[in-house]
């Protein structure tokens, strides 16, 4: 698409860029003519996206890189800034997924989902903003998620750090409202990735999402790519999911019943696109 050619030459910052979202991510802008720089922590599978990536004529800086540790994102952002010249696009793509009911959650469960979904989403968001505000420009793209905005089992932790993401997005584009830096948030719904096919594994999970019916990633890189060339705030994935839970949220009640309606019928849907 034509409007794709803004990001030529643009450097563009992906953690979470080994896999999955942020993988699909990274390549789609190196594609579209980017500098990527691809951060995550597992080094072998980011040389495999950067090959990628060569393989199709792009640019890739492999930085590998634990976004709960502070210093070590300062180091990462130093970096790509010294081999790009500075940074204009940051994709928040890091993400952990642990399944399991409210009433057996364990605590380190959850604080390994709060470090990287939250925690090291703040380090990374505070870095950009160090870096773009003295330059004057800049887009923050967070991708949280659809369960940031409704709750449902055995999600409760994982909602709980997507919730805390999107509170922080809102927040902080208030704080940069009329500022030449622009923060969007992406909310995918159940996508085709790695991280998803591991929750998969829980038969509670199952039973609230049918594989058959996951998302393919590139629905989301069309979702980031549309908000950071039109600096839009929100964009879900599906189209207009969010809208019907910020509608549900006025009738939780409603809400819930309607949630165990759609889930007994997504399972009925899978049974039958499986016996075609």
């Amino acid at each position: 698409m034509a409007w794709a050619d803004a990001f030529r030459d643009q450097s563009v910052l992906v953690t979470g860029a080994s896999s999955g979202i942020g993988r699909a991510t990274a390549v789609a802008f190196a594609a579209a003519g980017a500098r990527v720089a691809l951060v995550a922590r597992r080094r072998p599978q980011l040389d495999e996206v950067a090959a990628e990536v060569a393989a199709a004529g792009g640019r890739a800086l492999v930085v590998p890189t634990d976004v709960t540790d502070r210093g070590a994102v300062a180091d990462c952002f130093a970096t790509v800034v010294r081999a790009h010249g500075g940074v204009d696009v940051v994709v928040n793509g890091a993400g952990v997924l642990v399944p399991g009911p409210v009433a057996t959650l364990r605590d380190d469960d959850l604080d390994a989902m709060l470090r990287v979904n939250l925690f090291g989403a703040l380090f990374v968001m505070q870095e950009a903003m160090a870096h773009m505000r003295p330059r004057g420009a800049g887009v923050i793209v967070n991708v949280a998620s659809l369960a940031g905005r409704r709750g449902v089992s055995p999600l409760g932790g994982y909602c709980a750090t997507k919730f805390a993401l999107i509170g922080l997005t809102e927040a902080l584009r208030s704080e940069l409202h009329g500022g030449p830096v622009h923060v969007g948030l992406v909310l995918p719904g159940v996508i085709d990735t790695p991280m998803v096919d591991a929750a998969m594994q829980d038969p509670d999970f199952l039973a609230l999402w049918p594989p058959a019916l996951s998302m393919a990633p590139s629905w989301v890189v069309w979702a980031i790519f549309a908000t950071v060339r039109f600096r839009l705030v929100e964009v879900s994935v599906p189209p207009g999911a969010a809208t019907l839970e910020k509608l549900g949220a006025l009738a939780p009640g409603l809400a819930d019943t309607v949630v165990e309606w759609a889930r007994t019928t997504l399972q009925w849907m899978a049974g039958r696109s499986r016996g075609a």
